[in-house]
């Protein structure tokens, strides 16, 4: 939450509550809902069963440990739950004992939709940029670990894209977690080359089923997606993610495009996006595509190479046309739909929307 709801209901008398009831008051900042929570006993991996408040329960989600079985309850009953400590407590039919052994039923919670005394804050963390900043000079120590200034990505040169190469055909869900995990990733998401190192260690591999593990053409041999994706770039070669349904679920993750950029993915081509991950790829320069034929994912093998033959007449509405060429020569003409306008087509032709931005103030 925000310090204004913390500074509020600290003046309230809430959080004095709920420490008497022995609870923990985390920090002001993303916690479980994105792996930041530094939960006693996790590291054990022991199987274990939790309900929390948060808005997700992917595996490892919450506390890291893959072990742990999470489910989501209303703030309500997880408070219920906590004061019972008992997962099997139903607040509406179970009772509970005081130490002279009286039962005694919980009340149903009521409370007021706003603060009576309205919204306070002392410290809102606010500080005012200067005046004229154009003499400001933003520096970053080049051996910084945490920060890292953002290189331009590369405009489109304006030819069509042939020889591509699939990094990985992902499996079934793929969240932003799977593309970006946080957690401990986090205190690298101001660098953005050492916070790449996770790209799509979450995602399982079509081919084999194993997570973090692809197959590169350049030597047949095998590795973590990150290093090949770097070996591709390396060697001049685009790379190119499939994915199945809702591909890019979860968290509104701005990493989980901007990674895959950074490694030399050209493309995603899914069965279906999440539309705030489908709007983060196009922000970044990179082709969000979706099988007009949800049958052609099936299509995908190993070892293809994709040629976009008609990126030169990319257009709102009009389809993209991708020759997929199978490792013995054969060939499939698989056409992709996409939801690009105008302008997010500039943006795929200058590089990113940033760089569109950028170029437009120089003017």
């Amino acid at each position: 939450g925000s310090e204004l709801v913390r500074y509020t209901i600290e003046r309230d008398g809430m959080i004095s509550t709920f420490k008497e009831l022995g609870a923990n008051v985390f920090a002001n900042a993303c916690g479980p809902c994105i792996g930041q929570w530094a939960r006693s006993g996790a590291e054990k991996k022991e199987k274990n069963s939790i309900v929390h408040s948060f808005n997700r329960n992917f595996s490892m989600r919450a506390d890291g440990n893959p072990n742990t079985h999470a489910f989501v309850g209303s703030p309500e009953l997880v408070t219920a739950i906590a004061i019972a400590g008992d997962l099997t407590f139903n607040p509406i039919t179970d009772a509970l004992y005081t130490k002279d052994g009286k039962q005694v039923m919980l009340t149903e919670p009521v409370g007021q939709e706003l603060p009576s005394k309205g919204f306070a804050v002392e410290d809102a963390g606010y500080l005012a940029p200067a005046e004229d900043g154009s003499g400001i000079e933003v520096k970053v120590d080049p051996k910084s670990e945490r920060l890292q200034l953002l290189d331009p990505f590369s405009e489109w040169d304006g030819s069509n894209l042939m020889g591509a190469k699939l990094l990985i055909k992902a499996d079934g869900k793929c969240t932003t977690d799977h593309i970006s995990m946080a957690g401990p990733w986090l205190r690298f998401r101001g660098h953005l080359d050492n916070i790449a190192n996770n790209t799509l260690t979450g995602a399982v591999n079509a081919f084999g089923g194993a997570t973090n593990k692809v197959k590169s053409q350049i030597d047949g041999s095998f590795g973590e997606v990150p290093d090949v994706a770097r070996a591709y770039k390396a060697a001049g070669i685009a790379s190119i993610v499939v994915g199945d349904s809702n591909y890019g679920e979860g968290s509104s993750r701005e990493h989980a495009a901007m990674q895959p950029r950074h490694l030399g993915v050209y493309a995603v081509i899914v069965n279906s996006f999440a539309r705030i991950h489908e709007t983060n790829l196009k922000k970044q320069g990179m082709l969000g595509l979706t099988f007009m034929n949800e049958n052609d994912y099936n299509l995908i093998q190993e070892d293809d190479t994709f040629n976009f033959v008609d990126l030169e007449d990319f257009a709102p509405g009009k389809p993209l046309t991708i020759e997929v060429v199978h490792a013995d020569g054969s060939m499939d003409v698989v056409m992709t739909k996409h939801t690009y306008n105008e302008q997010q087509i500039a943006w795929y032709r200058a590089g990113s929307a940033l760089n569109m931005i950028k170029a437009e103030n120089a003017k």
